[in-house]
């Protein structure tokens, strides 16, 4: 069973950036074995990126009939989303998606971290000709993470962040990292809605540009310093420091 997503290619205006800047994500065709998979594939897409948002119930007979399957894959989907913490079962039949855990936040931000910056050093050692063109290529379509320019500069950004860490060669840390990010893009929406999500964010975007010359370069030190910067402030970043509560300041003796 082949499931195919398509995204269409959104034209926007950004003064100071491209005239005319076209962000086309290619269309990508998923092979799965079961209805189950494709249900779980999209539910969890639908999710991540907040089409069923936070705390709404799922309803399993629509769902199902979207997809164009009866309700026994869709509930073994279900079963499967929640046992990776974004669904919560109610009852025999009911099922909700899980509210946004501020603890899960962190310590996927914290993950991200340790992993991200090592990729990156690896990357500078480790690319080739082909990840260069690739991560210019990125480039090319990147626009501010900003409330703005909201989904087209999220689809933008983590492409230039995946073919960063891709160019470690790291099988591992790679899939590691695109768990990581699937998970974390919720989190990264919040950050849009708060203050800095709607400030022009033009030092981010210019680190972007100074990352890739760096791997390009071969200077593993320097990227992985900027790459530990430059996710302490991100929109993850703030999403935790607006949710989490703050500690009580001691009093001085």
């Amino acid at each position: 069973m082949t499931l195919t997503i398509e995204v269409t290619a959104t034209t926007t205006q950004a003064p100071g950036y491209k005239k005319h800047c076209v962000m086309l994500v290619p269309v990508a065709t998923y092979t799965f074995t079961s209805k189950a998979d494709v249900a779980y594939a999209q539910i969890r897409q639908q999710i991540l990126d907040g089409s069923l948002e936070a705390g709404s119930p799922l309803a399993q007979y629509e769902l199902a009939a979207s997809m164009g399957i009866s309700i026994t894959p869709l509930r073994e989907a279900i079963r499967r989303l929640s046992g990776e913490g974004l669904v919560l079962l109610e009852g025999h039949r009911n099922a909700r998606v899980a509210m946004m855990d501020f603890a899960e936040a962190r310590q996927l931000f914290e993950t991200r971290q340790a992993l991200e910056p090592a990729a990156v050093a690896l990357a500078a050692l480790r690319r080739t000709d082909a990840d260069i063109t690739r991560m210019n290529a990125a480039l090319e379509n990147l626009l501010p993470v900003t409330r703005q320019w909201g989904e087209v500069a999220l689809a933008a950004h983590r492409e230039v962040h995946e073919a960063l860490y891709t160019a470690s060669h790291n099988t591992v840390m790679v899939r590691m990292l695109n768990d990581l990010w699937d998970k974390s893009d919720r989190y990264r929406r919040a950050g849009l809605e708060l203050p800095p999500g709607g400030e022009p964010r033009t030092r981010d975007f210019k680190e972007h540009h100074r990352m890739v010359a760096m791997v390009a370069d071969r200077d593993p030190e320097a990227a992985q310093g900027l790459m530990c910067s430059h996710i302490a402030n991100s929109l993850t970043a703030a999403a935790l420091e607006a949710n989490e509560p703050r500690p009580d300041v001691p009093a001085r003796p």
